[in-house]
C-alpha cells in the first residue's frame, strides 16, 4: 500500500513536471512567433537587435581605418587632381564615415528594452547611404583626367569600399545596398560622360561586377551571423533546460531525503508501538497453544491459539523484514565481520529448515567442496542470506521435490553459495519483479504460501554489503537457482600474513 501511493505521486510529479515543460516550450513558440510576425525581417526581436548591435560594434572599430583609407586615397588623388577639390571631398569624407560612428555609440548607449529596432535600422541605412554618397565625388574626379593609371587607382577605390561596406554592413542587408549603390552610380555616370573610351568601359565593367561579388558575399555573412544566433538562443535555451532540470533535480532529492528521514522515523516508532503489543500476543498464544494451565473447554480454542500465534510469528518477521531493508538502503547495516566457515552457515541452515523440507517430502542434497578457508565477513547477514534462498526454494518446490545446495570455489578464487531446484520456476520478464521490494511473481501469487516479497531484496543488499554478487536463473518447468558469490578477498588464505612480533 505504501509503495503503490509512493508510485502514484512519483508518477504525478513526473507528469507534473512534463506539463510544466510542455506549457514553457509552447510560451516560448508563442512569444517567438508574436515576435517574428511584428518584426521587419522575419526574425525574432533579440536577433534584430543583436544583428544591429553587430553593425554599430563593427562600425565603431572600422572608424580609425576608414579615416587612414580616405586619408591615403586623398593624398594619391592629389597626384593628378586639384589640390582644393581633394580636401573638399576628403572633408565630406571623413564627415560621412564619422557619421555612423557617431550613431552607433548612441545606439549602444540605450538600453534594449527601449531601443525602436525599425527607426534605428532606418537610420543606420540611411547613414550608409550617405557614406556611399560621400565617396563616389572621387570616382568622378579621377575619372575626369586622361592619365591611363588612373583607371586602376579608381579600381581599387572602389573595390576597397565596396569591401568595407559589405564585410561592415552585412548584417543590415539594406544597408549594403545602400552603401554600394552611390559608387555604382558614379560609375555609371562616368560610363555615359565617356562612352568613346573603351578603358573606361572595362573599368566600369570589373568595378560592378566585383560590387555584385561583394554583394553575394555579404548576403553569405548575413546568413552565417543569423544561423549563429539560432546556435547561440538554441544553447542558451539548453543552459535554461539543464538549469531548470537540475532545480528540480535538486528539488526531487530534498523532498526524497525528506520522505527517508520520515520513513526512518516512522520505521523506529512503529517497530517500537508494534513490537511490544507482538511480544504479549505471541507469549500468551504460545502459553493457551501449549494448555500450560489446563486443556481449554473447546479443542477449538487450541487451534485458535496456534492461528494466532503463526500470524504473530508472520508479523514479527515482516516487521523484521521491513526494518533490515530499510537499514540496507539507508547504508546504516553495520557488518560486524569475523572468520567463519560458509560450509557450517549452510549446514546451520539447512537444519533449521529440515522439518519443513521433510513436511513436503522434499530431498535437499548438499555438495560442499571440504577445501574451502574461512571468509571474512558478518555470520547473522551469511546466515539470513542462506536462509532466505533456501526457504524461497522450499515454499516454490513442489511435494517430492528436489533441492541441491552448493559450497565452492569461483574462478576468481572466491566462493559461492547456490540452492538449486525443480520447481515451476520463473519467467525471464518476472525476474526483475522478484528482485524487487515486494515483488512476487505470477506463481507466487497462485500459491497459499505467499511471502513479503522482501526476501531476494534482502539478499541482494546484504551480498552488495560484502563486495559480492547475486545471479538468479531459472527457466519455466525447469526450476529455479539463486546463486550468492563472495569475492576473493573476503577468503582468509587470500588475506596478506600478519607478522607475529611476539614470535620475531
Amino acid at each position: 500500500m505504501v509503495e503503490s501511493s509512493t508510485h502514484h505521486q512519483t508518477r504525478g510529479r513526473d507528469v507534473a513536471a512534463e506539463e510544466a515543460l510542455r506549457r514553457r516550450k509552447i510560451a516560448h513558440e508563442m512569444r517567438a512567433a508574436r515576435e517574428k510576425l511584428t518584426s521587419s525581417t522575419g526574425l525574432e526581436r533579440s536577433f534584430d537587435y543583436e544583428l544591429l548591435r553587430l553593425f554599430a560594434q563593427y562600425r565603431i572599430g572600422a572608424a580609425l581605418p576608414l579615416f587612414g583609407l580616405a586619408a591615403a586615397v586623398a593624398a594619391l588623388a592629389g597626384l593628378w587632381v586639384p589640390l582644393e577639390p581633394v580636401l573638399i571631398w576628403l572633408g565630406q569624407a571623413v564627415a560621412t564615415t564619422g557619421l555612423p560612428v557617431a550613431l552607433a555609440h548612441r545606439f549602444l548607449r540605450q538600453e534594449e528594452s527601449s531601443v525602436s529596432l525599425p527607426r534605428w535600422r532606418r537610420i543606420f541605412i540611411l547613414s550608409e547611404l550617405l557614406q556611399g554618397a560621400g565617396w563616389a565625388p572621387i570616382v568622378l574626379l579621377l575619372v575626369k583626367t586622361d592619365t591611363p593609371v588612373v583607371y586602376g587607382f579608381v579600381l581599387f577605390v572602389t573595390l576597397m569600399v565596396a569591401a568595407v561596406t559589405a564585410t561592415l554592413s552585412a548584417t543590415v542587408r539594406l544597408a549594403v545596398y545602400a552603401g554600394i549603390a552611390p559608387l555604382a552610380l558614379a560609375l555609371v555616370f562616368a560610363v555615359a560622360s565617356a562612352a568613346q573610351r573603351m578603358d573606361t568601359l572595362l573599368l566600369a565593367l570589373m568595378s560592378v561586377s566585383a560590387q555584385l561579388f561583394f554583394v553575394l558575399l555579404a548576403h553569405r555573412l548575413y546568413s552565417s551571423a543569423v544561423a549563429t544566433l539560432h546556435s547561440r538562443a538554441e544553447k542558451d535555451a539548453l543552459f535554461a533546460e539543464l538549469e531548470q532540470a537540475k532545480a528540480n533535480s535538486d528539488e526531487a532529492r530534498r523532498r526524497a531525503e525528506e520522505a527517508n528521514l520520515a520513513k526512518s522515523r516512522f520505521l523506529a516508532t512503529m517497530s517500537h508501538e508494534l513490537r511490544t503489543p507482538l511480544n504479549a500476543i505471541l507469549g500468551f498464544s504460545e502459553v493457551m497453544k501449549n494448555e500450560v494451565f489446563g486443556p481449554h473447554a473447546s479443542p477449538s480454542y487450541k487451534d485458535y491459539s496456534g492461528d494466532i500465534h503463526a500470524s504473530g510469528q508472520h508479523l514479527l518477521t515482516l516487521i523484521n523484514e521491513i526494518l533490515d531493508l530499510s537499514r540496507i538502503e539507508a547504508g546504516r547495516y553495520e557488518l560486524n565481520e569475523e572468520a567463519l566457515r560458509l560450509s557450517h552457515v549452510v549446514e546451520d541452515a539447512r537444519h533449521m529448515l529440515n522439518l519443513r523440507a521433510k513436511a513436503k517430502n522434499q530431498t535437499v542434497k548438499e555438495v560442499v567442496d571440504p577445501s574451502l578457508p574461512r571468509l571474512w565477513a558478518d555470520e547473522r547477514a551469511v546466515r539470513q542470506i542462506v536462509l532466505n534462498i533456501l526457504s524461497n526454494a522450499i515454499k516454490f518446490t513442489p511435494q517430492g521435490g528436489e533441492i541441491t545446495i552448493k559450497v565452492g570455489w569461483t574462478g576468481s578464487g572466491g566462493q559461492y553459495v547456490s540452492v538449486r531446484d525443480n520447481g515451476p520456476g520463473i519467467p525471464d520478464e518476472e525476474i526483475p519483479v522478484v528482485m524487487s521490494s515486494f515483488g512476487r511473481g505470477s506463481w507466487a501469487l497462485k500459491t497459499a504460501e505467499q511471502g513479503s516479497g522482501l526476501g531476494l531484496p534482502i539478499v541482494k543488499g546484504l551480498v552488495d554489503l560484502h563486495g559480492g554478487t547475486f545471479q538468479l536463473k531459472s527457466k519455466p518447468r525447469e526450476g529455479t537457482e539463486a546463486i550468492v558469490t563472495f569475492p576473493a578477498s573476503r577468503v582468509m588464505d587470500a588475506l596478506p600474513p600478519v607478522d607475529d612480533i611476539r614470535a620475531a
